[in-house]
């Protein structure tokens, strides 16, 4: 528990310290973007906007999780890091559709909008630079926590943009390709929309209670009906409920009517074989011996009757 505190604590940390930065971009970006006049300039400050409302999410719920138990919250607030990656995800998915629209509709206006390449250029350096730290800051936190990789996504996706950015600035000064500002506000929007995509759809899997696409539920249901004294398992359910942990309830057929103590043997041996084999770290099994229920492995409780 120990190590998990100061996990969270480093992550923290970390968090601020890109809040900070991420102000001070979105700052300089906006005043930059009108004075010269620049959409893309303007669509990474709303970015970087975005990345500032993530992370402060991002670091309330990394807060929330490390709080204790109580009767009324017996899981406390470990759905708050999922809660978070969902809501920084969808905004990635809205911010990209308002950027394309913004471009799209600056792209077919008549008059040619002039734009100040060089301070674009060196405001997108600044960008590039401040995001960068921001994204090694978080990059190590991000692997087996997806609050923090949507926090990572925002940054990532916000660097790679900066650097669209840059470019666009060069070819406007260098070729007076005005064009290319609108062309590459389309193709950051398009890129957010893609990497958002699989997270958003991840995290509202664990949000519903899908069984997580680890898991192969009928391939678990024949391994543990392969242990001597179980005939099946049956009434399942397996969801996720944050990044660590995955938790599994089910009936157990019983070939005899055991004792309790022989039960419980049993019952240890089909949550040592799940935890090795499908990484379910938490088991609820209620064993049955000549019970007249359904035997399907999923049942389902909307026309049934439910337990």
């Amino acid at each position: 528990m120990g190590d998990h505190h100061h996990h969270n604590d480093l992550k923290g940390r970390s968090l601020i310290l890109t809040i900070f930065l991420n102000v001070a971009i979105t700052i300089a970006q906006v005043v930059g973007a009108l004075i010269s006049n620049s959409l893309s300039l303007l669509t990474d400050a709303l970015h970087n906007f975005s990345d500032v409302m993530a992370l402060l999410i991002s670091y309330i719920a990394n807060k929330l999780s490390l709080r204790n138990y109580t009767a009324r919250k017996s899981y406390g607030y470990k759905r708050a890091e999922i809660l978070a990656a969902f809501l920084n995800a969808t905004t990635l998915l809205f911010v990209s559709g308002y950027l394309i629209y913004e471009a799209i509709e600056r792209f077919f206006e008549t008059e040619i909008t002039l734009v100040d390449g060089v301070l674009v250029a060196w405001l997108a350096g600044f960008s590039i630079i401040a995001n960068g730290i921001s994204v090694l800051l978080v990059k190590k936190h991000s692997k087996n926590n997806m609050n923090m990789r949507s926090a990572y996504l925002h940054l990532f996706s916000d660097m790679l943009s900066s650097v669209a950015v840059l470019i666009g600035g060069l070819l406007m000064h260098f070729y007076q390709i005005t064009w290319i500002d609108s062309l590459l506000s389309v193709i950051i929007a398009i890129y957010l929309i893609i990497a958002s995509w699989n997270l958003v759809m991840k995290t509202l899997g664990v949000l519903m209670q899908f069984t997580p696409t680890s898991v192969d539920v009928k391939k678990l249901s024949i391994a543990v009906a392969s242990i001597e004294g179980i005939d099946n398992i049956h009434h399942v359910h397996v969801w996720q409920l944050n990044d660590n942990e995955l938790h599994l309830e089910g009936h157990l057929d019983l070939s005899d009517n055991i004792t309790v103590e022989q039960a419980s043997v049993l019952i240890s041996q089909v949550r040592e074989l799940v935890q090795d084999d499908f990484g379910i770290n938490h088991c609820t099994l209620q064993p049955e011996y000549g019970v007249n229920d359904d035997k399907a492995l999923v049942v389902n409780e909307v026309r049934g009757k439910g337990h």
